[in-house]
C-alpha cells in the first residue's frame, strides 16, 4: 500500500491575483510587494518594493464600498489636499494601486518638540476640509447613527468584555446620556467628516504635509469630531491644557473665515468638543472590544485604558453625566482593561 500524504495546500489565490495587478498596473512582471498595513476592515495595504513603487489596497469584493473610497479621494485630492493619487484601478477585483506617503504616521513622529508644529499641519488640512471639501451627498452623521455607534459601548465593552448585565435602572441611565450626546452632536455646524482624523491615518511628508489616508467612511457630521478625534487620539495623549489651546486656535481661525457663527464662544465651543470627543470614545469602547472578540484584531485592548480616562475625566466636568460616569466606574472598577474576559 502506498503511504498516504498530506494534500498540498492550496495555492492563495487572492495573493496571486493581488501580484498579478502590481505587476499589470506597474508594467514590471518582476515587481514584489510586501505587506504594508492592515486597518480595522477586511482591507490590507501592500508595498510595492520595485520599479516605480506605489501602494497596493486590497479591498476584497463584499468587504465595502471601493466606490466610496474612490469617490472621498477625489473630493481631498480637489481640495488640494495630499491624499493618495489613484494610479491604476481594479475595481471588480478591489484592486487600487496608490501613491506611496510613506512609512512616517504621526503616531510614530510625534514628541513633544514637535507636536505644536505637527498638529498645526494637521489643523491646516483640517481648516481645508471644513471649508472646502463638498459634504454634498454624504450618510448623515444623524441621531440614528450616532446611537447606532454608541449602542457598540454596552454590547462589547460593559457585555462582553466586562460581563456585564445592565439592569433596567442602568439602561436608562445609559439610554439618557446617549440622547443628550447625540443631540449635541446634530446641534453644531455639519461640515464634511472624514470620521477617522488622528495618528494613524495621517502620514508625515517632506511637502504637503499631512498626508491623509482611511478616509472611505466619511459622512456629512459636526464641526468638531474630527478636531477631537485628532486631538484626543485614542493612540496618544496630551496635556488636557494644550488641548484646549489646540482646538480654540481651530475655533478662532473658523470664525475669522466666517465658518463659524460669531455666537459661538469659547465655552460653547469646548462643550461641543467635550461631548463630542466622549460619544467618539464612548463608540470606541466598544469598538476596541468587538474586534478582539469578534475580529480577532489583537491589538486593540492595550489602547482601552487610555480612552476610558478619556471618557472619566470629559464625564467629571458635566453635572448631567454624573449617573453615567456612577455606573461606568461601578462597572469598571479597578479592573485591567487590558486583560480579555474568557
Amino acid at each position: 500500500m502506498m503511504p498516504t500524504r498530506d494534500p498540498l495546500p492550496a495555492p492563495d489565490a487572492r495573493a496571486d491575483a493581488r501580484l498579478a495587478f502590481a505587476r499589470a498596473a506597474t508594467g514590471d512582471a518582476r515587481a514584489r510587494i510586501v505587506a504594508a498595513s492592515a486597518d480595522a476592515s477586511a482591507r490590507s495595504y501592500w508595498r510595492v518594493t520595485s520599479g516605480v513603487g506605489g501602494i497596493i489596497m486590497d479591498a476584497p469584493p463584499g468587504s465595502g464600498d471601493l466606490g466610496a473610497w474612490l469617490d472621498i479621494d477625489a473630493r481631498l485630492r480637489g481640495a488640494g489636499l495630499n491624499a493618495p493619487e489613484v494610479r491604476a484601478a481594479d475595481p471588480a477585483q478591489g484592486f487600487l494601486l496608490l501613491s506611496d506617503l510613506g512609512t512616517q504616521s504621526y503616531l510614530s513622529e510625534l514628541t513633544n518638540a514637535n507636536a505644536d508644529a505637527l498638529y498645526a499641519d494637521a489643523m491646516a488640512a483640517l481648516y481645508t476640509i471644513q471649508t472646502r471639501v463638498d459634504p454634498r451627498g454624504l450618510p448623515p452623521f444623524d441621531q440614528a447613527f450616532v446611537l447606532r455607534e454608541l449602542e457598540l459601548m454596552p454590547t462589547w465593552f460593559l457585555g462582553r468584555h466586562l460581563g456585564v448585565e445592565i439592569d433596567t435602572g442602568e439602561h436608562a441611565v445609559i439610554a439618557a446620556a446617549f440622547r443628550l450626546l447625540a443631540d449635541n452632536v446634530t446641534g453644531q455646524p455639519q461640515t464634511f467628516m472624514h470620521r477617522d482624523f488622528h495618528s494613524r491615518n495621517l502620514m508625515r511628508v517632506p511637502a504637503y504635509n499631512p498626508g491623509i489616508i482611511d478616509f472611505q467612511d466619511a459622512v456629512r457630521g459636526p464641526v468638531t469630531y474630527d478636531l477631537v478625534s485628532l486631538l484626543r487620539d485614542c493612540y496618544i495623549a496630551w496635556d488636557d491644557a494644550r488641548v484646549r489651546t489646540w482646538a480654540e486656535s481651530h475655533r478662532r481661525r473658523l470664525l475669522d473665515a466666517g465658518a463659524l457663527d460669531l455666537g459661538v464662544d469659547t465655552a460653547r465651543w469646548q462643550r461641543w468638543f467635550d461631548l463630542t470627543g466622549l460619544q467618539r470614545h464612548l463608540k470606541v469602547l466598544g469598538i476596541f472590544c468587538r474586534l478582539w472578540y469578534r475580529d480577532g484584531k489583537h491589538q486593540y485592548l492595550a489602547d482601552l485604558p487610555r480612552v476610558w480616562g478619556y471618557v472619566r475625566d470629559v464625564a467629571r466636568g458635566y453635572p448631567e453625566l454624573h449617573d453615567l460616569l456612577t455606573l461606568l466606574q461601578r462597572r469598571v472598577g479597578a479592573r485591567d482593561l487590558t486583560e480579555p474576559a474568557a
